[in-house]
């Protein structure tokens, strides 16, 4: 099993995609992939939009994307993807629109199986065994929370470690201890922008700007630095 797991899709005054496209480039390898795109985070803009956005990229890296909307079967699409790459967005929309096509157990199966997936933002939230650390607002009823379960710790993506100057509600670091209260045997990484989680069968770790943030009940919070082997969290 492959994943590339990515905190955010762009820095602050980049192009889109463009901070981790060498990273997409050298994680699909040296021979041409033609990867299928799940678009379904994307909400205020059309997926053919969507996948058009990400085609320029990854064309620009030499691979190429078809996005899962154009096959009238979304099930074998999945069965017969060279990649899968799951793009960010509102995940509540994500996972109700995964569920409604009946896709956790393809998807699941299918990277199992050895076919690499890529995903960032709410695309890192659906390989985790719920969405239950995202940061989106619940702008639909995902039809259960459970996802794809690739690994098995749950990713808060865009980790932020402090709320806006006179802002006077909680913090990012407030709400994941909520979700470990009440969740104590889970592990959650804090996963700051410009950062992505590489993982091969039974080991993984980070590469990016700043260090990981790892929380877990009755445990002290961590910073990890990029490049740490980061294999204990696949422990199932």
């Amino acid at each position: 099993m492959e994943l590339l797991l990515i905190s955010n899709s762009t820095m602050a005054g980049e192009a889109y995609l463009d901070y981790p496209k060498y990273d997409i480039r050298d994680f699909l390898g040296a021979k041409p992939v033609k990867a299928l795109f799940i678009p379904y985070a994307g909400v205020t803009l059309s997926w053919d939009d969507y996948e058009a956005r990400v085609k320029t990229r990854f064309n620009e890296v030499g691979h190429d994307v078809v996005s899962i909307h154009r096959f009238s079967d979304p099930w074998k699409a999945v069965e017969e993807a060279e990649a899968i790459v799951v793009g960010g967005g509102n995940t509540w929309n994500l996972l109700r629109k995964i569920h409604d096509n009946n896709l956790i157990e393809p998807i699941c199966n299918k990277v199992r199986t050895g076919t690499k997936f890529i995903g960032w933002s709410a695309g890192s939230n659906v390989a985790c065994p719920t969405i239950m650390t995202t940061n989106d607002m619940p702008i639909i009823d995902p039809l259960g929370f459970n996802a794809c379960n690739l690994v098995p710790f749950q990713i808060n993506p865009h980790y932020l470690d402090a709320n806006p100057e006179g802002h006077g509600g909680e913090t990012r670091e407030d709400r994941i201890k909520e979700f470990m209260v009440l969740n104590p045997n889970v592990y959650i990484a804090g996963l700051r922008e410009g950062c992505m989680f590489f993982v091969k069968d039974q080991h993984m770790h980070m590469k990016g700007i700043h260090p990981l943030r790892l929380f877990k009940h009755g445990m002290e919070t961590r910073e990890i630095p990029a490049g740490e082997d980061l294999s204990f969290l696949l422990k199932r």
